[in-house]
């Protein structure tokens, strides 16, 4: 599946600033799971080209590879709570042809290597 060329165009632009202004903000306030993740991830060593807190289609993703479609979302603790909401935002980006990818902070920390294996597999069912 193909994600839409110009998602963000479904959200207002004041709606959309706010969100540019949120992701700025949130590329500098980074959890340790989020910055160890994206340690793995930078220069394309996942095997794709990912870019940190994107606007799309009205959420800031964590990360997205745009080339593929794929957005991963590092959940911490206060996701257990979150769960119907993160459902509904889920189905929202796969309507727009997106797929997301929810990994436990947790386990980014514990076993990174297991995290991005993860991301590979995600990548490769891309192709």
């Amino acid at each position: 599946m193909r994600a839409l060329s110009h998602p963000n165009q479904l959200i207002s632009p004041k709606r959309a600033l706010v969100l540019q202004a949120r992701a700025r903000s949130l590329l500098w306030s980074a959890t340790r799971s989020e910055e160890r993740l994206w340690a793995a991830l930078r220069g394309g060593a996942a095997g794709a080209h990912f870019r940190r807190q994107v606007v799309v289609g009205g959420f800031v993703a964590d990360f997205l590879a745009p080339s593929v479609g794929l957005i991963v979302e590092v959940d911490g603790k206060c996701h257990v709570r979150k769960r119907s909401a993160d459902a509904r935002r889920d189905e929202k980006l796969r309507r727009l042809g997106y797929r997301v990818l929810r990994l436990e902070a947790e386990l980014v920390m514990r076993d990174l290597d297991g995290a991005v294996a993860r991301i590979r597999e995600a990548l490769a069912q891309s192709v």
